[in-house]
C-alpha cells in the first residue's frame, strides 16, 4: 500500500510544474497573431481556452510524470529529460490520434488540413514544454536513481559498467 502513495507523492510536483510550463507555452503561444486566426476561425473563446490548457497541462502532467516516476528503470536512456520527453512524445501521439484528428476532420472549415497542422505544430511546443520541465525537476528532486551503471565518485569511470573482481581474478578483461 505504500509504494502506490509513494509514486503518487514523487510524482505531483514535478507533474504540477509540467501542468504550469504547459500552461506558460499555451499563453505565449496564445499572443500570436497565428493563434489568434486559429481561434477565430474555429470559434475558440480566449479565458475557456486558457482554464482548458491548465486543465489539460495538469491531467497530462500528471500522466507523464506518474510514468516517469513508476516506469524510470524501463524507459532505455540515462537522463530524466530524456525520458520525460519519450514519455511526452508518447502523450503527443495519442493527443493528436485521439482528438486532433476526429476534431479537425468533422470541422466545417475549408482549411482542415491547416488548421490540423497549426494545432499540432502548438501540442508539439506545448507538449515539449511539459515533459522538459518534469524531467528537469524530477532529476533535480531525485536526482539518477542509485545503482545499475553510474557511480558517485566523479571518476573517469562514472556511466560505465566495471569490471567484477572475479573476472579479473580469472584474467578476463583486461586491457
Amino acid at each position: 500500500m505504500t509504494r502506490p502513495v509513494r509514486t503518487w507523492r514523487r510524482a505531483s510536483i514535478p507533474a504540477v510544474a509540467g501542468g504550469l510550463a504547459f500552461w506558460a507555452a499555451n499563453f505565449a503561444i496564445s499572443l500570436t497573431p497565428i493563434a489568434a486566426e486559429y481561434r477565430a476561425a474555429l470559434s475558440i473563446a480566449y479565458v475557456p481556452m486558457l482554464l482548458e490548457a491548465m486543465f489539460g497541462g495538469m491531467v497530462l502532467g500528471f500522466g507523464v510524470s506518474y510514468s516517469l516516476v513508476r516506469f524510470y528503470d524501463r524507459l532505455p536512456t540515462q537522463s530524466p529529460v530524456l525520458k520525460s520527453l519519450l514519455l511526452s512524445l508518447t502523450a503527443l501521439v495519442a493527443v493528436t490520434a485521439l482528438v486532433e484528428v476526429p476534431a479537425k476532420l468533422l470541422t466545417p472549415t475549408p482549411d482542415a488540413w491547416r488548421y490540423f497542422l497549426i494545432a499540432a505544430l502548438f501540442n508539439v511546443i506545448r507538449i515539449a514544454a511539459l515533459g522538459v520541465v518534469i524531467g528537469l525537476l524530477y532529476g533535480r528532486l531525485y536526482g539518477p536513481r542509485e545503482g545499475v551503471t553510474s557511480s558517485s565518485s566523479g571518476s573517469p569511470a562514472e556511466g560505465r559498467l566495471l569490471p567484477c573482481r572475479s573476472a579479473t581474478r580469472l584474467g578476463r578483461n583486461r586491457r
